[in-house]
């Protein structure tokens, strides 16, 4: 390797390279690092303090350094997100492949004690971007798990905030048992009885998945007595008899249960339910059910929906709403064509525009193909084989930035295609539309106004095109 060319490349040289180092740095999994005092100290000011201060007392986290003559030990960070760090502080860069569910929450850590605030932005900026291109199944519970569990939380941390959003949006009953933590649903849990954000699971569910995964974690036995006593809500009719003669491993499972229960919302789960499931299962406190039953009662009608937060409408493409060779993928979440046809092909969502509100969701450019328009269109009179664009019942924005409706319209935003997020906002009180264009807000569509009371979302694909479509997902 020629050098003097790249001073980057050059200083990659240094990395944990016992030949150019003068200390060593003992982690917590026991593997020694190496590197160099001047530019550890020249790049951050806990290494500065350590090296050239002699500090040696407990600092913050309860992370204890100390330094023993050309040594420095740091017994609560993993070398993994050691070397993370190492490869900042001598470049100034990561490559985004580096980062992995394995190290980015002990790179995060590690970033967190040593002060380096533009790692810890690039590395929520990177968690963001995987979340995102991995719709259907994506590393953030396990990534909130450990992220909790190295007890790195604070009230304004952009990654923790990420992170919650992103189990928040996620059914809880799809997530597998052991992918989220105990400790990492009592956090999940905690924040969104506090804050209204999109949450996607019921609060039976949260109950359910709640008791299975503490039963895992009593005994195989528990885990599967559960399993068949506490069904999905789909399958509720078939459990006849919940009852548990076991009453040792019901009072085990409660009491782990306990630090949970504080955050479920018992009145968002119908009595029925109550009733017939929960309380002869003898897991919940006598005390909680009468209270919750004695609320119930009051309430002649309760106002509460069955989700917590705000609940997240149905954004799925209707096969039965589309236009011939419209291939819908991963059960709605995905529209395209893939074949040439004479004209646009549309298809319209599941989730219904009507009554009052504001209504949000994102549609994601996978593929432009040869064309793309994104919108909305009346709930009567759309023909799904013609361009939406060019009927009255339609209203779209096309991936030239143009928008039309009876083929009528002018330009908007500036030209987007592959992997563009367009955010269609759909006020149901003025009866207006504006749009979002990777991150950009633009006004509302002036001629589009008093749109029907009555609307769906809808797009228009040319040959090729693909396009995926999503609860909206605000930026952490």
């Amino acid at each position: 390797m020629m050098r003097g060319i790249s001073l980057e490349q050059d200083l990659r040289l240094l990395i944990n390279n016992p030949k150019y180092s003068d200390i060593e740095i003992l982690c917590k999994d026991e593997k020694k690092l190496y590197g160099c005092r001047a530019i550890l100290a020249a790049r951050s000011e806990v290494f500065d303090k350590l090296i050239y201060n002699g500090m040696k007392e407990s600092c913050e986290k309860q992370i204890s350094l100390q330094e023993i003559n050309n040594n420095i030990s740091l017994p609560e960070i993993n070398s993994i997100g050691m070397e993370i760090v190492l490869e900042y502080i001598y470049t100034g860069s990561i490559k985004e492949e580096f980062l992995t569910k394995d190290n980015i929450i002990e790179a995060f850590y590690a970033a967190n004690y040593f002060q380096l605030t533009e790692l810890q932005d690039f590395i929520t900026k990177t968690s963001k971007n995987a979340i995102e291109k991995n719709f259907k199944d994506n590393d953030s519970p396990e990534l909130l798990s450990k992220f909790v569990e190295k007890n790195i939380l604070t009230e304004n941390s952009n990654l923790q905030n990420l992170l919650v959003e992103a189990v928040a949006t996620i059914p809880l009953n799809i997530i597998e048992f052991g992918r989220l933590s105990i400790t990492g649903l009592q956090y999940l849990l905690s924040c969104t009885s506090k804050e209204r954000m999109p949450f996607a699971t019921p609060e039976y569910e949260v109950l359910r998945y709640s008791v299975i995964l503490v039963a895992k974690q009593v005994s195989n036995d528990a885990y599967k007595t559960f399993m068949e006593r506490l069904p999905t809500l789909e399958k509720l009719e078939q459990i006849k008899n919940p009852r548990i003669e076991n009453k040792f491993m019901t009072q085990k499972v409660a009491k782990e249960l306990e630090p949970l229960v504080k955050f479920i919302d018992f009145m968002r789960i119908e009595g029925q339910i109550l009733v017939d499931i929960i309380e002869p299962l003898e897991i919940i406190s006598p005390e909680i059910i009468f209270d919750v039953y004695r609320q119930k009662t009051r309430l002649s009608k309760s106002d509460l929906n069955n989700i917590r937060g705000i609940p997240i409408p149905t954004c799925v493409w209707d096969e039965s709403e589309c236009g011939a060779s419209i291939l819908i993928e991963e059960n709605g979440k995905i529209a395209c064509l893939q074949e040439k046809t004479d004209s646009w092909r549309n298809v319209r969502a599941k989730m219904i525009l009507e009554d009052n509100g504001i209504f949000e969701w994102d549609v994601i450019v996978e593929k432009a193909g040869s064309d793309a328009w994104v919108g909305v269109c009346a709930s009567e009179n759309l023909n799904y084989g013609f361009w939406a664009g060019r009927q009255p019942t339609g209203w779209v924005l096309g991936i030239k930035g143009i928008y039309r409706t009876s083929d009528k319209g002018s330009s908007y935003c500036p030209p987007f295609g592959d992997g563009a997020i367009i955010t269609v906002h759909m006020d149901m009180n003025k009866r207006t539309c504006a749009f979002t264009v990777n991150g950009t807000r633009y006004q509302e569509v002036s001629e589009w106004n008093n749109l029907p009371s009555k609307l769906y979302p809808v797009v228009s694909l040319g040959h090729f095109a693909k396009l995926r479509i999503q609860p909206h997902r605000k930026n952490g």
